[in-house]
């Protein structure tokens, strides 16, 4: 049995039907016929619903400063639908269309109002010059919805939009003309949530440059492709950020003075360079069984940053701190002063050096006991073996190797037995001298390193 003939109308007699004021508030509805020529509804008050189902347009469907009711298109092929600016006071349902545009987007709602959601489940939009969907400043009361094959061949564009029924992307699919190129541009979005998760592929750079997100902001099992910067987020403020992308980004992660109140990622997905500047969080999803293996991890995670900032070590710091894991807190600021030698001079490297072998840069101050322990057993041995001449011979205490010893290490207050004797022997009291010396150097590091943790945290 052969298909039924498709039926052919006038885009101008559709708009006339659409726009009859005698058909009152009965809706519209066309299916399965080739509209010929461009549809013009710009600027036109339409009181009734409109649904096109399974059409063929020739030309262009516009709206542009329009205000209409809920309006379908739906598993229709048409040339461009261009609305900006437009008053929609249900959904705006385009599930299913295969729709392609010029400059202006292959779909255009730059400064619309919808107030339902904007359906563009299963739909493919082809760009002919580099955009396809166009929502700049566009404003909702419900969802945008690209989810079950959605396909976009160009940018999607939503700068400024207000999302409160959130952006779902599920499985969606955009491709940049280039890897290089912006695919998804959400800088400075509000929305309650955005999940381009589960399956989305951009094949092109992601932005959401200061968006703010109410709840979730999720990548879990995302791809992202472009390169350069694969995703970048500099300044977002959102609840809960999934990181755990399918696999390793093609380009950098850009989290610079972004804050979430909870994180989420994957190790095996972590590729430099990692902007991690600023970033601030509340917690943070652990990434090994062990706290122990968790540092080291986190650890590695920092050192994927393209250069040295202290922030994010102190940030990383401060998280471990309010687990109750006080180690591991001195174990990542131990390591951020590291860093911070490796960046300096030749003279601040040789302090750094002296400060981490003495004192641990003040977090491990139990090295200076050590010292201490070591260089008193080395004096009482010496001293012990050689006798010193009294200084004035029957006065004073007798000679004591252990209190002598700590007498010339301890530079401040004294024990009264280092002015008491003097040596015969040049050796011994050449080390004495260099114990007055080590003495000075591990007090004046003690005293620095102290210092330098404690006004550091």
């Amino acid at each position: 049995m052969s298909p039924a003939p498709e039926r052919s109308v006038d885009a101008e007699q559709v708009r006339r039907e659409i726009l009859d004021p005698d058909a009152g508030s009965d809706p519209y509805t066309l299916t399965g016929a080739h509209i010929r020529g461009a549809l013009a509804l710009d600027g036109a008050e339409i009181r009734r619903l409109v649904r096109f189902e399974g059409c063929r347009f020739d030309g262009p469907m516009t709206l542009e400063g329009a205000s209409t009711l809920a309006f379908t298109v739906a598993d229709c092929v048409l040339p461009g639908f261009v609305a900006p600016t437009a008053q929609i006071g249900g959904r705006l349902d385009l599930r299913g269309s295969t729709i392609t545009g010029g400059p202006r987007g292959a779909v255009n709602v730059t400064l619309a109002h919808i107030a339902g959601g904007l359906m563009l489940d299963r739909a493919h939009l082809v760009a002919t010059e580099g955009i396809a969907l166009n929502a700049g400043g566009l404003v909702m009361q419900g969802g945008v919805f690209c989810k079950n094959g959605f396909v976009a061949h160009g940018q999607v564009l939503l700068p400024g939009a207000e999302l409160p029924g959130g952006l779902w992307m599920q499985g969606a699919r955009i491709v940049a003309e280039a890897p290089e190129e912006l695919a998804f541009n959400g800088d400075a979005l509000r929305a309650s949530t955005v999940r381009l998760h589960q399956g989305f592929r951009a094949e092109g750079r992601v932005r959401l440059r200061g968006a703010r997100i109410e709840d979730l902001l999720s990548f879990h099992e995302a791809e992202l492709l472009g390169v350069g910067s694969s995703l970048m987020a500099v300044g977002a403020q959102v609840e809960a950020l999934d990181l755990r992308f399918a696999r390793p980004p093609a380009g950098g992660v850009d989290l610079r003075n972004a804050r979430a109140t909870r994180l989420q990622d994957r190790p095996s997905t972590w590729r430099a360079p990692l902007g991690l500047d600023g970033l601030v969080y509340d917690w943070m999803e652990s990434t090994a069984t062990t706290q122990h293996e968790d540092t080291a991890n986190r650890l590695a995670w920092l050192r994927l940053q393209s250069g040295f900032t202290p922030q994010p070590y102190e940030q990383l710091a401060s998280h471990y701190r309010k687990l109750g894991h006080e180690d591991e807190a001195r174990r990542v600021l131990l390591v951020r002063e590291r860093r911070r030698r490796a960046t300096q001079r030749p003279l601040g490297r040789l302090w750094g050096w002296l400060l981490e072998g003495t004192v641990g840069y003040g977090y491990r101050p139990w090295i200076a006991g050590i010292w201490l322990v070591v260089l008193t057993l080395v004096g009482s041995l010496v001293f012990h073996t050689h006798t010193p001449l009294p200084n004035k011979k029957g006065e004073g205490a007798p000679f004591n190797p252990v209190a002598y010893t700590l007498d010339l290490l301890i530079p401040v207050g004294g024990l009264g037995q280092r002015d008491g004797w003097h040596w015969a022997e040049g050796g011994v009291q050449g080390l004495a001298y260099v114990l007055i010396a080590l003495g000075w150097v591990l007090t004046t590091t003690v005293l620095a390193g102290v210092t330098r943790a404690l006004s550091r945290n």
